[in-house]
């Protein structure tokens, strides 16, 4: 039988009062249903597996996968064989049909520029009811007293969202799907684009008064600036920070300019449920629908308490595309004991997101901020792009990396990128940036991680 919000809700509540025991329990026995449907349906996984016992309780007994592998062998991937690469790349292209239904069953959502390579992942309802559930019964019940609803409530509850817009990115295709089914909900919400230039996003929030403000942590912590600088005057009673890291000094200070619940998540578009933050800045596990392992850079176990060069994850929501032991790219730190915040979910810290800033003279003699989240989408969200980095290598010059997917002309999707970030810089009164196309691929840091927008410039002073 479909498993509704409400019973999803309601057992997300029942695991977390039953503490580790009954986390383990949903986790054994829902990694137990996906490998068997994923033998099932996928002829990927069926190829995979096919020298492996049939029952699998240890989830470190099986081969890592990557997103390159695995957008390699789409077809094969899911589960449902209606589903190709080549229909969905299509669906994705049309921007009129983001936060609708892919064959009118499944939602599709891109990513978003932060790991280098671009993937495009199909989830079904079932997916859905849990993220739902998630957002309902455990990350807003943790983040939220009485008290915030009540204030919420008497100053109309509005949500502001700083993100990226015009793609199938997973915040923003989600929140599209939301106002879609629930007409209600456009009134509540409002999505302000990161790539808005920092004038005209601060008088569009400022007059939109949000009760709670939700962004990208760079565009978040841009704003938080504006409002210590009184070119901004927003009173927010939660602040969500997300797809971008910054440590508690830096979490600290948002809480005393916005004098609000500062809260993170950790989301992802495999898996936008992954984590949600408490009051001690450490990020929860929603371990009974997620498998999360830190390991070494041979995806070996990494123990709590030291920094993972990768970690692994396994959605155990998903069916129509099985995500198993995939390797997200980001460092964690798993908790080496329980959380002072009492919740009984395992408890990590992600170092693979920090963002930085980028920085350009402005024409007045004053200084120009970027997220790099404003950057890399523009780039991401360009058909053809298979893996890119872009790099400050002046105060007035963008260097981009750029590996395109086999068949695509190269030379057409540097024009489209070429044009996409100059367009952004010209917004923002940058129109003397050069943006040159650099012959190099993509390069990873000296630990092995991979950034894709790079500052090779000393930081400014704040």
């Amino acid at each position: 039988m479909a498993e509704g919000l409400m019973s999803v809700a309601w057992d997300l509540r029942r695991v977390r009062r039953g503490g580790p025991g009954l986390v383990a329990e949903r986790q054994r026995a829902r990694l137990t249903d996906l490998l068997t449907r994923a033998r099932a349906g996928s002829p990927y996984y069926r190829e995979l597996y096919r020298d492996l016992p049939v029952r699998i309780d240890d989830v470190t007994s099986l081969p890592v996968t990557t997103k390159a592998e695995l957008m390699s062998r789409y077809d094969d991937w899911v589960t449902d064989r209606a589903v190709s690469l080549d229909d969905v790349r299509a669906f994705v292209t049309d921007p009129d049909r983001i936060g609708t239904l892919y064959r009118d069953r499944y939602q599709v959502v891109t990513t978003s520029g932060t790991s280098g390579h671009r993937g495009v992942f199909v989830q079904d309802d079932r997916t859905y009811t849990v993220l739902s559930a998630i957002t309902v019964a455990r990350a807003s019940g943790s983040w939220l007293a009485g008290r915030d609803y009540l204030s919420m409530l008497r100053r109309g509850n509005r949500v502001a969202a700083i993100w990226a817009v015009g793609g199938h990115f997973a915040g923003y295709s989600t929140a599209q799907r939301l106002i879609r089914e629930r007409p209600i909900r456009k009134h509540s919400i409002r999505i302000f684009s990161v790539h808005t230039p920092l004038d005209d996003l601060v008088r569009d929030v400022d007059a939109f008064a949000p009760t709670i403000l939700n962004g990208y942590a760079s565009a978040v912590a841009l704003l938080a600036r504006e409002q210590r600088a009184g070119r901004l005057d927003i009173h927010p009673v939660l602040v969500i920070t997300s797809a971008e890291g910054l440590s508690p000094a830096e979490r600290a200070h948002l809480r005393e300019t916005f004098r609000a619940k500062v809260r993170d998540q950790y989301a992802c578009s495999e898996f936008m449920g992954l984590a949600h933050g408490c009051e001690h800045d450490w990020l929860h596990v929603n371990a009974d629908w997620a498998i999360l392992e830190p390991v070494d850079e041979r995806f070996r176990p990494v123990p709590p308490g030291q920094a993972s060069h990768t970690v692994l994850l396994t959605n155990l929501a998903n069916r129509v595309q099985p995500i198993i032991r995939y390797d997200l790219g980001d460092s964690v730190t798993m908790r080496p004991g329980p959380c002072p915040c009492g919740n009984p979910l395992p408890a990590v810290r992600v170092q693979g997101r920090t963002p930085e800033v980028i920085s350009f003279p402005a024409p007045d003699g004053g200084r120009v901020d970027l997220p790099p989240l404003a950057l890399g989408t523009l780039v991401d969200g360009t058909a053809g792009v298979r893996m890119f980095q872009i790099v400050q290598t002046d105060p007035r010059r963008l260097a981009v990396r750029l590996v395109t997917e086999d068949g695509a002309d190269a030379d057409l999707v540097w024009e489209q990128v070429q044009r996409a970030l100059h367009g952004l810089l010209d917004s923002h009164g940058l129109a003397d940036v050069r943006v040159d196309r650099d012959s190099q691929a993509p390069q990873r840091t000296a630990g092995g991680k991979f950034r894709t927008v790079v500052s090779e410039l000393p930081r400014p002073q704040r």
